[in-house]
């Protein structure tokens, strides 16, 4: 496999429900996180800004393997628990990819996810197909240099 992209993602008070563990809806968010940080800061530091211009997400499947707390025991007085979050590109078609993630509690996996990413044209408002330089750049976290 090639790169996978991780983000260390900080844990908020607000994160957590009644049962002091972090909200089911809230994993979509941390991983709306390390994908913003995949496409739009590190695709720029590529050379690659046009994912900013539009992707929308087509689908998202969360498996939850165990529950993540807020773990104070983790945090200090200068920084709140974090959960590290690899991703990479599971399949990369013509005009979509699909981002495989795995969040890490610690160095316990909580979390498995995939979100299937359309390129947009908030102009003409409607899908377009993946550019040669945006192809290059997903191919990096990809398992396979031949992806469909």
């Amino acid at each position: 496999m090639t790169d996978k992209f991780v983000y260390h993602c900080t844990l908020r008070w607000s994160d957590l429900d009644a049962y002091g563990h972090v909200n089911n809806s809230r994993f979509l968010t941390l991983y709306e996180e390390a994908r913003v940080a995949l496409m739009f800061a590190g695709g720029r530091a590529w050379g690659v800004g046009s994912f900013a211009d539009g992707v929308v997400i087509r689908r998202h499947e969360v498996d939850y393997l165990r529950p993540v707390d807020y773990a104070l025991g983790r945090a200090s007085a200068d920084a709140a628990p974090t959960v590290r979050i690899e991703l990479w590109v599971e399949e990369l078609r013509a005009a979509s990819f699909t981002v495989a993630y795995e969040l890490y509690d610690g160095a316990v996996l909580a979390s498995r996810a995939r979100s299937v990413l359309v390129p947009f044209d908030l102009t003409a408002q409607r899908p377009r197909r993946i550019s040669p330089e945006e192809r290059a750049f997903l191919l990096r976290y990809a398992p396979t240099a031949d992806a469909a």
